[in-house]
Formats: structure tokens, sequence, C-alpha cells
């Protein structure tokens, strides 16, 4: 990653916290009776984030699509707690999916920027 900005490091290290922190979800979701939707939309989400942690630390094509997806996962997820079991309050439900797809589309359109050799 020679060439890479120094905010495409820091996006895949943001990346990779976040996918360890949602990660560390699934254990105790496993110990009950989980809802099914939100252990997918959990498990969804780090598989994601750790994904497109890797891709955008090696600068593949696919990490804008991965941040995308992660981006649809978060809200998906914020949704269906708030819409379908009730646990969190609406509003705020639905700010944290608007605002997780506007920082996703700003993260996925970064990250699909490629740099342009420099030529000395």
């Amino acid at each position: 990653m020679n060439g890479r900005p120094t905010t495409l490091l820091l996006m895949a290290v943001a990346l990779a916290a976040y996918g360890v922190y949602v990660a560390r979800y699934v254990p105790a979701m496993l110990l009950g009776h989980p809802v099914p939707l939100l252990l997918i939309g959990f498990v969804l989400q780090a598989v994601c984030a750790l994904a497109g942690a890797v891709g955008v630390w090696r600068g593949k094509r696919w990490a804008a699509s991965v941040v995308v997806l992660l981006g649809v996962a978060i809200a998906a997820t914020w949704l269906i707690e708030a819409f379908v079991l009730g646990i969190v309050a609406y509003v705020h439900a639905l700010l944290v999916a608007v605002l997780a797809i506007v920082v996703t589309l700003i993260v996925a359109t970064y990250v699909k920027r490629r740099p342009k050799p420099r030529s000395d």
C-alpha cells in the first residue's frame, strides 16, 4: 500500500475495530434464545466490517461494495430492532439508519476512488 493515503489505512483500522466490536455480541446472543433476525444482522455486520477492512487495507476493487453492504446491514439491524422488535426508540433507529447510509456512501465513494500515479 505504498501509494495509498493514510486516510484509507485509518478507515481499514476503524472497520476492523467495528467488526471486532460487533462480533463480541454474537457469543452472548448464542447463549440464550437469540432472535434470528438480530443474530443474522450482527453476524453480517461483523463479517462485512472485517472483510471491508481487509479489502480497504489491500486496495481491492470490491471493498467499496462490502462497505455499502455493511451500511445496509447496520441500517436494517437498527430498523428491525425498532419497528419489528420494539426494543429501541423509533426516531433514534431512523436517525442511526439514515446516518449509517450517509456515512457508508461517503466512505464507499472515497474507497472507490483510485489514487493517481505520480509522474515526477
